[in-house]
């Protein structure tokens, strides 16, 4: 399909399809933003609410061209900014007074960590009773760990994830990105969405509970009930159990990827490698199986002199499943990516212009973008207070007083 024809029908009037959803953002680092920015990709008015002296992300390395951290660029956007100190009283007051024209609170501190400040879900729905209160944590709001911290490579490692992640004759590795923290954000913004439709059609709030752990384990394609029962689960490195060949190979200059799971695929590879009799003499896939380091030594083989460009044209040709083993520095410039726009380019708050990561689901009535860069900390506070009826004097008091972040 062209590109135009699928945003044919597009409005330019709403930032998304949660257009005129408030959410509060009460979030650090990684999985509770990621969870608040796929609602502010959505569309959602996203208010991050940081401790004047701000919050983790905005320290984590690397940092870009600009001096600002990677992290906060990426999981930032399409929000405004609000320092508030939550644990002082006043500052208390006026959350609870955003929190009765809000619609969604996201928090992913420690279990306990807000009530302690008097902020947690039973002191927020007074002000606000049908209330959605989202808390990511690393083990959940119950349970025998609840109370343990909990950090990603700490929910990938008590899940089993890493037990199954690596060389089949190499150690335990986690996963290179925020796997834990990423599955927890989508899953607690799905929960967020869930319980926005609940309370549309009955008038209820309520507590939404998501661990990283059971992010993982619920994405763990079976592993857990194989794990229940007893059954092994063997650590393949870049093969599957179930299919072969399929591995990463080694070309000239650079590597593929190649998966084959049905027969059909497995009869026209034969063909391309110039190896037809392989397919009469393993037409299935058991056969195959039993076969795994043969197939291996005959792909390998096959690709090991040609470049990577040559491959893939000839296993595209085919209609075989394919694709070549890229750096992210490659894929930034591969142009289905660029046409998809995963990368967006934006104006950051100095004035210098960032790519970066766009959403991920498209909508053709109702388009999604990167509509701002990472707010500054604290950048739309006298904005924010302003329309709690604050005057520019209570606000100066508020900046004398620590409440919110002074002028810098």
């Amino acid at each position: 399909m062209d590109k135009a024809e699928f945003y044919r029908d597009a409005r330019d009037d709403r930032t998304g399809p949660l257009h005129g959803i408030r959410v509060l953002d009460v979030t650090t680092t990684w999985a509770g933003p990621m969870c608040a920015c796929l609602l502010a990709d959505l569309g959602a008015d996203v208010i991050k609410v940081e401790l004047p002296d701000g919050e983790v992300s905005r320290r984590l390395l690397p940092l870009l061209p600009n001096g600002e951290s990677f992290a906060h660029a990426s999981v930032n956007r399409n929000k405004r900014g609000m320092s508030l100190d939550l644990r002082a009283t006043r500052g208390r007051e006026l959350f609870r007074r955003l929190v009765a024209d809000t619609d969604v609170v996201v928090e992913n501190f420690r279990p306990g960590t807000l009530e302690g400040w008097r902020v947690g879900y039973r002191d927020l729905i007074d002000a606000k009773p049908d209330l959605i209160f989202v808390s990511i944590s690393g083990w959940g709001q119950f349970g025998p760990d609840c109370d343990r911290a909990g950090y990603d490579p700490l929910a990938q490692a008590a899940s089993g994830f890493m037990s199954l992640n690596g060389t089949p004759d190499g150690e335990p590795v986690k996963a290179p990105t925020f796997l834990g923290d990423d599955l927890a954000g989508l899953h607690a913004a799905l929960g967020a969405l869930a319980a926005l439709l609940h309370r549309n059609a009955t008038g209820e709030g309520q507590h939404v509970d998501v661990a990283l752990l059971d992010g993982l384990l619920f994405q763990s394609n079976g592993y857990l009930t194989l794990g229940a029962l007893d059954i092994d689960c063997p650590r393949l490195g870049n093969e599957y159990v179930f299919a072969s060949p399929a591995n990463a190979y080694r070309c000239r200059d650079g590597s593929v990827y190649l998966g084959i799971l049905l027969d059909a695929h497995w009869k026209k590879l034969a063909e391309t490698i110039g190896r037809p009799e392989l397919a009469s003499e393993m037409p299935s896939g058991p056969q195959r199986l039993q076969n795994r380091e043969r197939l291996n030594e005959i792909s390998a083989a096959w690709c090991a002199d040609r470049d990577v460009a040559d491959v893939m044209e000839r296993l595209v040709a085919a209609g075989l499943p394919a694709a070549p083993i890229r750096t992210y520095a490659q894929t930034a410039r591969d142009a289905h990516v660029l046409a998809r726009d995963m990368l967006q380019t934006v104006t950051a708050a100095d004035g210098s212009t960032l790519p970066i990561t766009g959403p991920a689901v498209k909508f053709s009535r109702t388009p999604t973008r990167v509509r701002s860069a990472a707010p500054g900390l604290g950048a739309d506070d006298d904005a924010i207070l302003a329309g709690l009826g604050l005057s520019s004097g209570d606000i100066a008091q508020l900046r004398e007083a620590g409440i919110v972040r002074g002028r810098h």
